[in-house]
């Protein structure tokens, strides 16, 4: 999940594909992230482990765009946090792995 994250704030960092190294780093990171999320769905099914991968990655670049970034993380995105980790709890729970 780390280089999932790492694919959004590189490509947010890209400007379009416009800055070398940034593009870079997205295609990297975005290489390294799609094989680990294929070791992941060995373990799970398709549906419920592409549901946690993207929804654990995205709280990942919400809570470090807050931490570096600058970004505004109010009470909202906080409750939309908690949604969504109780959304992977339960799909974890329901044993579909």
């Amino acid at each position: 999940m780390v280089f999932e994250i790492a694919v959004a704030i590189s490509a947010g960092n890209a400007k379009g594909f416009t800055r070398l190294w940034w593009t870079v780093a997205t295609l990297v990171s975005g290489a390294i992230a799609t094989f680990f999320l294929s070791l992941a769905l060995l373990t799970f099914d398709v549906g419920v482990g592409y549901a946690i991968w993207t929804s654990v990655s995205g709280v990942g670049i919400v809570i470090l765009g807050a931490l570096f970034f600058g970004q505004q993380l109010d009470w909202k995105k906080a409750v939309g946090i908690v949604c969504v980790i109780g959304g992977v709890v339960g799909l974890r729970l329901s044993g579909a792995a």
